[in-house]
């Protein structure tokens, strides 16, 4: 297609269709025709901000999370816009559907388009679409299609005096780390910015010399309860790159930059783990553990159910893990063989918590050189090891990590232990079986898992490790006193709720043949192979996220108070209703124990 054909195929689209009529054919002479194959991934979610505004002439892309397509655009539909405004991060992967052809439009003709009326409109437009149906449903943020501009505010904005020199303003925005100052006139409220700095002083159109008053613009306001994404829209509809936020009352709140506006998804999950995939070192990742705090109570806030809250965790917990072992590899060269780092317990569960340890495993490929090979990965496991506990997950005290040997071996050692277990299933085995059977592989090559998956499948057929581990599954008990009713003291509600629920689970798995690890998923299974009674399983389902709840509620509380988030329940200080559950919660593990026991002897 040429030139020609280009500017006339954009013409019949937003925003090319209400530009000037010469400018569709400047923007088509600077087009780089790309061509896609199926699956071929063209932006990628947390990667490199998009330098390109992409139209689809033919054909159609995916913007996908997590391998789950949210939405398909097809030809004269644009995307890369959001990225290459706020130079952040792409919110989505976008790949091929089929074979497409895709118009790749530069920067600068990009802009020249989006920064005029039809480009306002269209940004405008498309972003309020994506924020409030696509992309903050898929980050598991939907706060955010309500969150008001006074949520956004972090700095409180900085004043200058209009006669001051621009040379002084510019230095007090350096101090303040501000990419904005402001200015009283009277009632009016005008603004420096950065922007206004680059075009009419560094170009030398003004000199520093001179006062401020020569530069600034009159400040766009809001107020705080407006909108972000509304307020996004009246940024661009003035054409400006900032806002203040403005109270009768409370006078001026501060400023916003379209990069706060713009990009509200730095609140989700993925810019956190954006952060830590670009931490240069261990120090900058120990610097960003403390972002995990903040987004676990703004999911909270947001009203995500505890299986939810649990995964987006358990995705961040995994993000910390692979930078450390990407730094670990760095120190100490390639891996002298295919590799498995295995993540077990709660995070294999994906039912991660401020609370939970960490607790992992590490498998490599047989080698001739094992002893050798295995001090290799002793390494690798210390630092990995070592760098979680900086960064807030402290090791199992059980010493339930890659770093012990005990958790470190080679694929075919890993895949007799758990033969052993399901064989010999003495008390060792057993505790053994209770922590790795539940695991996930985050990273490496080595495909360990269908190997392992094999064996936990065969588990069915060992009566005798089903019996133990049944009896394993009575061993903590919900914490209830004199006829079913809450104790007077503190409790530990990981031991008294989240265990004994996670090993009936478990017990119901195995002995079926599930191999799924979530301990929700493990219940519904059993119940649709008819192993559990769907009154039982939907009073353990329920049992299990009032549990969650409550101990998701509490590491909140750990956390406002500021002290680090544990497990232990005062009742005195839980509302009545809650108690209420909680007590209902307890017994209904209490009965499922119970009837466990009638049918699997547990004198042993």
């Amino acid at each position: 297609m040429n030139t020609q054909e280009v500017a006339a195929f954009l013409g019949r689209y937003a925003p090319f269709d209400q530009i000037p009529r010469e400018e569709p054919a400047e923007v088509a002479a600077s087009v780089d025709v790309r061509t896609y194959e199926n699956g071929m991934s063209i932006l990628v979610e947390d990667g490199e901000p998009a330098d390109h505004l992409f139209v689809v002439g033919d054909g159609a892309v995916e913007l996908v999370h997590q391998e789950e397509v949210v939405d398909v655009l097809e030809p004269g539909e644009s995307f890369g816009h959001p990225s290459l405004l706020t130079g952040m991060a792409p919110a989505f992967t976008v790949r091929a559907h089929g074979s497409c052809v895709c118009y790749a439009i530069p920067r600068e003709q990009a802009l020249m388009v989006l920064n005029g009326p039809a480009g306002v409109r269209f940004v405008a437009m498309t972003l309020r679409e994506r924020l409030t149906q696509t992309g903050h449903t898929v980050h598991a943020l939907p706060q955010l299609a309500t969150l008001q501009v006074e949520d956004l505010i972090t700095h409180p904005p900085v004043f200058c005096r209009g006669d001051i020199a621009i040379r002084t303003a510019a230095l007090i925005m350096t101090e303040n780390n501000a990419s904005a100052i402001l200015v009283r006139d009277g009632a009016n409220l005008f603004i420096l910015t950065d922007a206004a700095l680059r075009s009419q002083v560094v170009t030398g159109e003004v000199s520093p010399q001179n006062p401020v008053s020569r530069v600034v613009a009159r400040a766009v306001v809001v107020r705080p309860d407006r909108l972000a994404v509304d307020a996004v829209i009246d940024m661009l509809d003035a054409g400006a790159d900032h806002l203040a936020v403005v109270d009768t009352l409370r006078g001026v709140l501060g400023v916003l930059s379209a990069a706060d506006l713009m990009g509200v998804e730095t609140r989700s999950p993925f810019a956190l783990r954006h952060a830590i995939l670009r931490a240069a070192d261990e120090d900058e990742l120990v610097a960003a553990a403390p972002n995990l705090r903040r987004l676990f109570l703004a999911l909270l806030d947001a009203g995500l159910s505890s299986t939810d809250i649990g995964r987006v965790l358990s995705l961040q917990f995994d993000t910390f893990t692979l930078r450390l072992l990407d730094l670990a590899f760095d120190a100490h060269g390639p891996a002298p063989v295919p590799w498995a780092w295995l993540t077990l317990g709660s995070a294999a569960r994906r039912e991660f918590t401020l609370g939970s340890d960490q607790e992992n495993a590490l498998a490599y490929a047989d080698s001739t050189t094992d002893a050798e090979v295995d001090r290799y990965f002793e390494r690798i496991a210390a630092d990995v090891n070592r760098g979680l506990e900086r960064c807030g997950f402290p090791p199992d005290p059980n010493d339930v990590v890659s770093g012990s040997a005990l958790w470190r071996m080679s694929a075919s050692n890993w895949a007799q232990v758990f033969r052993d277990c399901l064989e010999s299933p003495d008390r060792s085995h057993l505790i053994r079986a209770n922590v790795a059977f539940d695991f996930r592989a985050v990273a490496g090559g080595l495909e360990v898992t269908p190997d392992l998956v094999r064996i936990l499948r065969d588990a069915k057929n060992h009566p005798d490790f089903l019996r133990r581990l049944a009896r394993s599954a009575t061993d903590f008990k919900p914490p209830l006193g004199f006829r079913g009713s809450l104790p007077d003291k503190a409790f530990d509600l990981k031991k008294g709720g989240v265990i004994p629920i996670a090993n009936l689970a478990r017990f119901y798995a195995f002995a079926n043949g599930i191999t799924i690890s979530s301990t929700l998923d493990r219940l519904v299974a059993a119940q649709e192979l008819g192993a559990l009674e769907a009154e039982n399983a939907a009073a353990l389902r329920e049992a299990f996220e009032i549990v969650s709840r409550i101990r998701l509620d509490h590491h909140a509380a750990c956390i406002e108070a500021g002290r680090d988030p544990d497990n232990l329940i005062d009742p005195k200080n839980l509302p009545p209703l809650t108690r209420v559950h909680l007590r209902e919660a307890f017994r209904a593990v209490a009965a499922a124990q119970k009837q466990l026991g009638v049918y699997v002897p547990l004198g042993m």
